[in-house]
């Protein structure tokens, strides 16, 4: 009787073993499973992200480009309507490069 007990003992044991083994084999299986589903949650998500923020970048270039062109054309316009004498400019320019002008 005492080598039965044991024995179902030992039997008890090893389905006990096994039902672990079959656990984590499972539990493993799971994790595996969960890790690439993340991971393709994260590329997915990563990918959206990039896209959405590369897009946003070229709107700020496109725009600062445009603030650029503006600014550029209204000092070319503004250059433009000055209305410059050559003649005195010339001589003040010679009296300057003389050295016989009188600053200040």
């Amino acid at each position: 009787m005492v080598k039965n007990t044991l024995e179902h003992l030992l039997g008890i044991e090893a389905e006990a073993a096994a039902l672990v083994n079959d656990a984590e084999k499972e539990a493993e299986r799971r994790i595996r499973e969960n890790d690439e589903k993340n991971r393709v949650t994260y590329d997915e998500r990563l990918k959206a992200e990039t896209q959405r923020r590369e897009a946003q970048l070229e709107t700020e270039v496109n725009q600062l480009k445009k603030e650029y062109q503006q600014t550029l054309d209204n000092y070319r316009d503004e250059i433009s309507r000055i209305n410059v004498n050559q003649q005195e400019f010339s001589v003040l320019l010679n009296t300057y490069l003389s050295g016989n002008a009188d600053v200040d």
